[in-house]
């Protein structure tokens, strides 16, 4: 049971994660309030219903769950448990006596213990409550039920400190100032350290603390820099925050981080996994805030359309990667109790987060809703209230909205509308933004949406529908880096996700994302990925299956091929082409896409329907000199299986570990048609979350394993076609 300690003095305040020995049941029965439930051994995070991939009946978790445990409580100091988030609308009982009540599936809650045994009973309400947000309209993603974040037993002083907000004025000056505000009856002690630990300021006051004269780096994109302040108090209470000093600011031209412009690039983020919903702990948080920055190469996430783990956006704090943050909710406004919830929600997302240095706007708005004055009026309110320190954003996808926030935050799905019926519009990848706000002025404008349902792409999808949907991103994110007046661009989204029957494409899954729910990139993933320096890592994808009759009338051309290389060489038969980025179609991209096509080869050159088909080579160049190449056979057949885990060695408990399987040719390259079974078995202490079998889709299959303890877990993965693959994993 890990336990993270503050000590001062003779007292210690003390957190203890309580995951483990929670008894589950379905449904509830005001009797388990005072006496043990007869149910399921369960360990936290807990999806109360696990649902297959694809065809599923969402409904089957809108219904009522309980879990319990008993808490024996000796310490001498206040306790209390602490639920990071259940979802969707919670009940506590204490002995029998309902103590907490909390109506908000995203945010922590906090439930009172008595000295002595506590029998703790948690009922959940899993249906979509019309009361409460998101609920009572359609909403465009599931929400689960359980309790799907961690517990914990918390311990400290009677007198306390209830809450530490950290502001980082004037950060731009050669010595920095921090102000603390500590919400304790008594006169705090708070203290600057570095990462290392080592002290570089100091003081002591009332309230509001504040420190000058510190010589400390900023925290960036590039160099994420963490601080900690502990603040201490004479009873004994002590709090550690971590925080990072940096400016943000939002003009009519664009974005500011510490003053200088960044132009903003990135994706939306639901947290939702395959099979688990909800309920995935701290690895795979970071896992996906990892691979946002690092394979994707953005610098900006959007939590759409809620808070999401902590765990997710501590790892943002640590690699560099902002954070757009907003409350629940999708297009659709409840009533005056509705609203009531909604303005809380905006309360307990800035209290929980305002720490957070990677977070640089709050949206305060539900995604997607129309206009309402009022409302929003006191959305805004209760966030400057509680900070000053960033700007509100309320995300519309509609025109001449009034705008009420700091920043006019849109989604933009116009490239699309060329497509639909009486539309007169030409392929446009952005508005610009005083058609979109109807003012006669430029503000703050940034695009949180683009893409998605405009063009739903599956990984296995035919190579022309591939091919577009990559031109597709790339417009749009040319058009945003070529518009000053643009702050950046969000896509949607990152990943496919599990959905209502009014919005997946038959399997009620969303296939919106630039990579599969298991997270494997589709083509698409590499117009984010090809935006990072050659120095950093060479990127060469190739938008191809390389087959002669998987386009129409036997065609090959245009081929897209998504890079940070300074030219691309093609090889065919025996006809070598050269070709660099397309700067005349994207100016404004920093690593366009090559695009080769009739200017550069002829219907001869390559051939067409009924004529031999040859193995061709992709070769990139950076400084005239080849850092990169694939190999595509003419015959290209099913060679390897691979079994990726993310890592191989690591903590169980920090959660769930990804496992993707590749079918690939002899070149390594996936077979995207190749659709066998895939058999999964696991020896060791784990648990595999989802089927035994499933079958490759876009030449993958993907699953997590669960950790049950320490020791090796053994992975075997079987198929048809290939010999059966092993590999290891040893947690300790």
């Amino acid at each position: 049971m890990p336990t993270a300690a503050l000590q001062n003095g003779d007292m210690m305040r003390a957190e203890t994660k309580l995951n483990d020995d929670w008894t589950f049941a379905c449904g509830f029965d005001a009797a388990w309030t005072t006496q043990p439930v007869s149910g399921e051994s369960v360990t936290l995070p807990h999806n109360a219903v696990d649902l297959p991939l694809n065809y599923f009946d969402e409904t089957s978790y809108w219904k009522t769950f309980t879990y319990q445990r008993v808490i024996d409580n000796m310490s001498d100091m206040v306790a209390e448990l602490r639920f990071d988030a259940a979802m969707a609308d919670a009940h506590v009982w204490v002995n029998g006596e309902l103590v907490t009540r909390h109506r908000d599936g995203y945010t922590p809650f906090t439930v009172p213990l008595v000295q002595g045994r506590n029998l703790v009973t948690v009922r959940i309400d899993g249906s979509e409550n019309p009361k409460i947000p998101p609920f009572g309209g359609r909403i465009d993603y599931l929400t689960y039920a359980g309790i799907y974040r961690d517990c914990w037993l918390c311990e400290f002083p009677a007198s306390r400190i209830r809450s530490v907000k950290i502001e980082t004025p004037d950060v731009l000056a050669a010595t920095k100032t921090v102000r603390v505000l500590v919400d304790t009856d008594e006169e705090a002690t708070v203290t600057i350290c570095d990462a290392e630990g080592i002290a570089i300021g100091q003081a002591t006051g009332n309230g509001t603390v504040t420190i000058t004269g510190l010589a400390a780096r900023l925290w960036s994109t590039t160099d994420p820099a963490l601080y900690t302040a502990e603040v201490a108090i004479p009873s004994g209470d002590r709090v550690i925050e971590r925080f990072g000093f940096r400016s943000v600011e939002w003009t009519p031209n664009g974005f500011l981080l510490n003053g200088e412009p960044l132009k903003l690039r990135g994706l939306n983020r639901h947290q939702s996994f395959p099979y688990s919903g909800y309920a995935q702990g701290k690895r795979s948080q970071e896992k996906d805030a990892e691979i946002l920055k690092y394979d994707l190469a953005c610098n900006i996430v959007r939590t759409s359309h809620y808070p999401q783990s902590h765990y997710f956006l501590d790892r943002c704090d640590e690699i560099g990667l902002l954070v757009f943050e907003e409350i629940p909710g999708w297009q659709h406004i409840g009533g005056e109790s509705w609203k009531d919830e909604s303005v809380a929600n905006v309360e307990r997302m800035i209290r929980r987060d305002w720490n957070h240095p990677s977070i640089i706007i709050w949206g305060v708005r539900i995604n997607e809703s129309p206009d309402d004055h009022d409302f929003y009026i006191r959305t805004n309110v209760a966030a400057k209230a509680l900070d000053t320190t960033r700007p509100t954003g309320g995300v519309r996808c509609i025109p001449d909205s009034e705008l009420l926030e700091d920043v006019y935050t849109m989604n933009d799905f116009v490239l699309g509308e060329f497509e639909m019926p009486g539309n007169n519009r030409p392929r446009t990848p952005l508005r610009g933004q005083k058609e979109v706000t109807g003012l006669d002025r430029n503000v703050p404008y940034l695009v949180t949406e683009y893409n998605g349902h405009m063009y739903p792409t599956k990984a296995g999808d035919p190579e022309e529908r591939q091919t577009e949907h990559v031109l597709r991103h790339a417009d749009v994110l040319n058009a945003a880096m070529g518009d000053d007046r643009i702050a950046g661009c969000i896509g949607w989204c990152m990943f496919d996700y599990n959905t209502h029957k009014d919005f997946g494409a038959g399997d009620r899954i969303c296939h919106h994302g630039v990579m599969t729910i298991f997270r494997e990139p589709k083509f698409a993933a590499y117009v984010y990925a090809s935006q990072k320096a050659p120095s950093e890592d060479i990127v060469m994808e190739p938008v191809t299956v390389w087959a002669r009759g998987e386009r129409n009338i036997g065609g090959v051309l245009p081929l897209v091929i998504l890079t940070n290389c300074d030219e691309v060489e093609l090889s065919y038969a025996n006809v070598v082409k050269r070709v660099g980025p397309d700067r005349e179609r994207f100016p404004h991209l920093e690593h366009p896409p090559v695009i080769i096509d009739d200017r550069h080869f002829s219907a001869e050159e390559l051939g067409s329907w009924g004529q031999s088909w040859h193995a061709g080579r992709v070769t990139g160049f950076v400084d005239g000199k080849a850092v990169a190449e694939h190999v595509y056979p003419a015959d290209n057949l099913p060679q390897r299986l691979i079994v990726a885990p993310d890592v191989t060695e690591a903590a169980a408990e920090d959660g769930e570990i990804r496992v993707i399987v590749r079918a690939l040719d002899q070149a390594g390259h996936k077979l995207m048609f190749l659709n066998d079974p895939v058999t999964v078995t696991l020896d060791g202490p784990a648990t595999l979350i989802g089927p035994e079998t499933t079958v490759l889709a876009g030449g993958t299959a993907g699953f997590w394993l669960r950790p049950t303890g320490a020791g090796t877990v053994t992975i075997t993965v079987k198929t048809p076609r290939f010999d059966p693959v092993e590999t290891q994993i040893v947690l300790h």
